[in-house]
């Protein structure tokens, strides 16, 4: 922080120095897909949960674009993400009892984009 003078400027430095998450912008990179909501995890390429979506919308070219509040490292622009929208409060059956016919949830992929549009 370039700014000496600042009140608090030892509390801010000490507290961004331990910040863990990052919110980022995301999008989806389909147009036809379910409208994500506050709570449903955004996961890594690995299927690990890196965070919670926030918010979502539809941008003005017609997908949906969001925020979610994720790991710092997975927060730079162009990293791949998937989200489960509406995922359900209960898990379902393990993928060694599924049989033809089942239905299971699947993520949608999505990018992190830049935090501010290009207007």
């Amino acid at each position: 922080m370039y700014k000496p003078w600042f009140i608090g400027r030892e509390a801010y430095l000490t507290r961004e120095a331990k910040r863990t998450s990052v919110v980022a912008r995301f999008r989806f990179t389909e147009k036809a897909v379910r409208m994500a909501h506050n709570g449903d995890p955004v996961l890594d390429a690995k299927g690990k949960v890196i965070g919670l979506v926030t918010s979502c919308a539809v941008d003005k070219e017609g997908y949906l674009t969001g925020q979610a509040s994720i790991d710092l490292k997975s927060g730079v622009e162009g990293t791949p993400v998937f989200i489960y929208q509406g995922a359900p409060k209960q898990a379902g059956k393990a993928p060694a009892e599924l049989s033809n016919g089942d239905k299971v949830t699947l993520p949608t992929p999505a990018s992190i984009i830049s935090r501010f549009p290009k207007l």
